[in-house]
């Protein structure tokens, strides 16, 4: 995915596993390159034709309008397991923005981590809402904090914690 959001916090890792003594290749369509220059990290593109340098903004209008299997069809028609195997990788870390990528490393039989790159919004009211800067409590009064913030970002009934009651509140 060509955007910093998630590029940045995957070169970092890239640049960390760098550090570590691995050989480390950014794979990405041609408008991630700089990114992985800028990284000094390998580079192998995919999607050339489909994705020529600085086009990815209006073609990626097109997968938006995809649904269900389309969208993994075309993640795995883009993104081949020929790819990997022609660039002698060995292990992949995937960006989970990429719905079915995992796909590729199982059938190539490679080790794979998929890295969560956005912020956590967890509406579950498990965790206070990254937004808020609060710490991670389990106590009541932590998760009914949790709950009341949740709340605030989405108008939309929350399951009852309540031992059986399996009820929408």
């Amino acid at each position: 995915m060509p955007l910093s959001g998630h590029l940045n916090p995957m070169a970092a890792l890239a640049r960390k596993l760098q550090s570590r003594g691995n050989d480390v290749v950014m794979i990405g369509v041609p408008d991630v390159e700089p990114v992985a220059q800028a990284a000094n990290l390998a580079f192998v593109p995919f999607c050339e034709k489909e994705y020529p340098f600085g086009s990815t903004a209006e073609l990626w209008t097109q997968v938006a309008k995809l649904h269900g299997l389309d969208v993994v069809k075309y993640s795995l028609e883009k993104f081949s397991p020929g790819i990997v195997a022609a660039a002698g990788i060995e292990a992949l870390v995937l960006d989970t923005v990429y719905s079915f990528l995992e796909l590729v490393p199982i059938s190539l039989g490679i080790p794979y981590v998929q890295a969560w790159v956005v912020l956590n919004l967890d509406l579950s009211s498990s965790t206070p809402l990254c937004l808020f800067g609060l710490p991670h409590e389990t106590t009541p009064e932590a998760l009914t904090r949790n709950a009341e913030e949740s709340a605030m970002g989405r108008p939309v009934p929350r399951t009852d914690r309540r031992a059986g009651s399996g009820t929408l509140c």
